[in-house]
């Protein structure tokens, strides 16, 4: 009973104890420790306590030895006897929820994460896991979808943008398409951290499994994955030109403003602004699941709207101003044949502003690899 309610893990650092985390071979490293003490020598005696109780489940606790050696230490007096029950209903009660989550509820986990500027972001298992739960699902596997690359490149450099893109649209086309198609994989959890886009892109490849996914979005405040609560009040705008017939432009203004005249001053003073934006652009404002289903419902009818303006084959340059989930919306949102052509633009201030960066959705022949997989067109000069 002890190791059933426990799940099989220390119920105070949380370790698996039925195989070992470093070999991975099967190997029983649970201690059963008492709560209130069995000897008057030993720590947390209770004279009053009937003998029977002694090694009742309510006074055991499952742990690893690194946790038993402490609790069992008489000098260690911050583990009182309800520090310890404390403890345990909080294992036992998260082991009952979490456990009630439905088979037909699993999820795997992708990861992605390329260099932003200087920083080299690193998206763990073990930090994203967690984030499942509150949606009512668990990971579907203990070995992510791993897409990243740990490129030496900088986004500074055209090489970056052209070997990234290649590998991440190759890990997709090998590690996660095959998998959907054969029903291997129901649903995803997207956890990324990359240059914008490249989180475009990557939501551009996963596209065809519709909405059998959930993308997550890093927060700072409090620091995590998982969706918090919904802001009241919040919308999103949208911005339509007034009358220009310029190349069209897509701008996503949610983390930071961003001036007509920056677009301007890259595709023509006579260009096409559509803007999405909101009453503070910051980096920090999108908390909510709800949030992010609110840009889902926007964005597909306004690229509709878009395409409707131009004649075939036009291009549309987006610049987008986003938080991570955002753009891989967006990606997301983008069918192939359906919608514009998207050249994307990077905000770099190391080469002065916004620089371009990738091509998505182009109908060329050389935009698919021998194997007949959709590689993305490097940018180009029309």
């Amino acid at each position: 009973m002890l190791w059933g309610r426990a799940a099989g893990r220390c119920q105070k650092c949380n370790l698996v104890l039925s195989w070992d985390p470093h070999t991975k071979a099967d190997a029983n490293l649970a201690e059963a420790a008492h709560i209130i003490g069995f000897s008057n020598d030993g720590p947390r005696p209770e004279r009053d306590i009937p003998e029977h109780m002694i090694n009742d489940i309510s006074n055991l606790m499952l742990l690893c030895r690194l946790c038993h050696t402490p609790i069992v230490d008489v000098k260690e007096k911050e583990f009182t006897v309800e520090r310890l029950r404390q403890m345990k209903r909080a294992h036992e009660d998260r082991v009952e929820r979490v456990t009630a989550i439905g088979q037909e509820r699993g999820s795997h986990i992708l990861l992605y994460g390329a260099s932003v500027g200087e920083h080299n972001p690193q998206v763990s298992y073990q930090v994203a896991a967690p984030a499942l739960v509150p949606d009512d699902r668990y990971p579907a596997s203990r070995t992510p979808l791993s897409l990243s690359m740990n490129s030496s490149f900088r986004d500074r450099t055209e090489e970056f943008w052209k070997i990234e893109a290649q590998h991440l649209s190759t890990m997709v086309a090998q590690q996660v398409i095959p998998r959907l198609r054969q029903g291997d994989i129901e649903h995803l959890s997207v956890f990324a951290v990359a240059p914008q886009p490249l989180l475009v892109l990557l939501g551009h490849l996963i596209c065809d499994i519709n909405y059998a996914a959930r993308v997550y979005q890093l927060h700072r405040e409090p620091p995590g994955w998982a969706w918090q609560d919904h802001p009241n009040g919040f919308a999103y705008s949208v911005e339509r030109p007034n009358g220009a017939r310029g190349q069209p432009a897509l701008i996503l203004a949610l983390s930071a403003h961003v001036a007509d005249e920056r677009i301007f001053a890259k595709i023509g003073a006579d260009a096409a602004i559509w803007r999405v934006t909101i009453l503070q652009p910051n980096n920090d404002y999108l908390k909510s699941a709800a949030q992010l289903q609110m840009f889902r419902e926007l964005i597909r009818p306004l690229l509709d709207e878009i395409k409707d303006r131009y004649p075939p084959g036009t291009i549309l340059n987006a610049f987008p101003a986003a938080p991570v989930s955002i753009c891989v919306e967006l990606g997301r949102a983008i069918q192939p044949k359906a919608h514009m052509p998207l050249r994307l633009w990077d905000q770099n201030n190391d080469l002065g502003g916004f620089v371009k960066a990738l091509d998505i959705n182009m109908q060329y022949g050389d935009c698919k690899d021998p194997a007949g997989h959709f590689v993305p067109c490097n940018p180009r000069e029309e």
